[in-house]
């Protein structure tokens, strides 16, 4: 399950708002702020209620490995995924840089 810190930083990468993800989980405001802020915990389901809506909308959580810890990235969807391979692999032969 997340914490408070990955939970901020998951609303942060995905864009959302406590407001916003409070209405989509069906919590208070006050329960995203205070797990947040580490003042209060939510029981489990209401943690992983908030943890499913922000993968569902593109946050990704890495487990912690090793010596590093866990964390959370911006998921590519397909489209974006395909464009960024269009673009990697457009330009052919590279030439002179002109920049000393």
């Amino acid at each position: 399950m997340i914490t408070g810190s990955l939970c901020r930083a998951a609303r942060a990468l995905v864009e959302i708002s406590r407001a916003k993800l409070a209405a989509n989980v069906n919590v208070d405001e006050a329960v995203i702020e205070n797990f947040e802020r580490d003042v209060r915990i939510p029981n489990d389901a209401t943690i992983l209620a908030i943890q499913r809506e922000l993968e569902a909308i593109g946050a990704v959580f890495l487990p912690e490995e090793g010596s590093q810890g866990v964390g959370v990235r911006l998921k590519f969807n397909r489209s974006l995924t395909k464009r960024i391979g269009i673009l990697e692999n457009e330009g052919g032969a590279t030439g002179r840089d002109d920049v000393p």
